[in-house]
């Protein structure tokens, strides 16, 4: 992958903060360019987003991984379904971070009928897809809206629903300096080269030079 080109992330996800910190120490000493610390996964039984309700426990996790964090950026990933977004992502700045993304996937659930049981082992999972876009870049906007008025320059990468050029175009021009392609993939694996000839394309017809001033016009 390395001799790709691409920017290379590793998401890291544990069960506690032993698990956080000695995977970083490893991802500290690895080749990659960056660490995308997952204190927002619904899809696990323990750790995961449990790290990612509370200020106090998002704080002390990512402060613990950023002291033997030295080597790379560290990106936190948010969960949406915290009681207070802003409050978790300045406890985050605060410890450490040096990015923000978000959404992760919403905390959903779903009933087998027939043998009347819930579908997952754990009862809940995570929603994600198109389903959540337009909840997922309302809470960008409102995350982004509220970093400007602390003066928080923190850069955040936009995630939820992203599956066409309009989509990224949207979480771009709400803000957010990247964006992050997941469900999509599923159905179609070339959705992120698509996605970026489409930003090429949409740049290029409205004589934008750089990809950063890409934004909302005013009125």
């Amino acid at each position: 992958m390395r001799q790709l080109g691409p920017v290379i992330i590793a998401n890291l996800c544990g069960a506690e903060t032993n698990e956080y910190v000695k995977g970083a120490v490893i991802l500290n000493d690895s080749p990659i360019d960056m660490i995308e610390l997952n204190i927002s996964c619904p899809n696990v039984k323990v750790g995961g987003m449990a790290f990612g309700l509370d200020p106090g426990t998002s704080a002390a996790l990512v402060s613990a991984v950023r002291r033997v964090c030295r080597h790379k950026p560290l990106i936190v990933k948010l969960t949406p379904n915290a009681p207070s977004l802003s409050s978790i992502a300045r406890s985050c700045i605060n410890a450490g971070a040096d990015v923000l993304s978000l959404v992760n996937s919403f905390k959903a659930m779903a009933i087998d009928t027939v043998n009347r049981k819930p579908v997952f082992d754990y009862i809940t999972a995570g929603l994600s897809g198109p389903a959540i876009k337009p909840i997922a870049l309302h809470l960008v906007w409102e995350l982004i809206d509220t970093l400007k008025e602390s003066k928080s320059k923190i850069p955040v990468i936009g995630i939820g629903g992203i599956a066409c050029t309009e989509d990224a175009l949207e979480f771009l021009m709400a803000g957010a300096s990247a964006i992050q392609v997941g469900s999509a993939t599923f159905s179609n694996p070339h959705t992120m080269i698509d996605i970026i000839s489409g930003l090429q394309k949409y740049m290029a017809s409205n004589h934008i030079l750089n990809i950063d001033d890409i934004s909302i016009r005013e009125k």
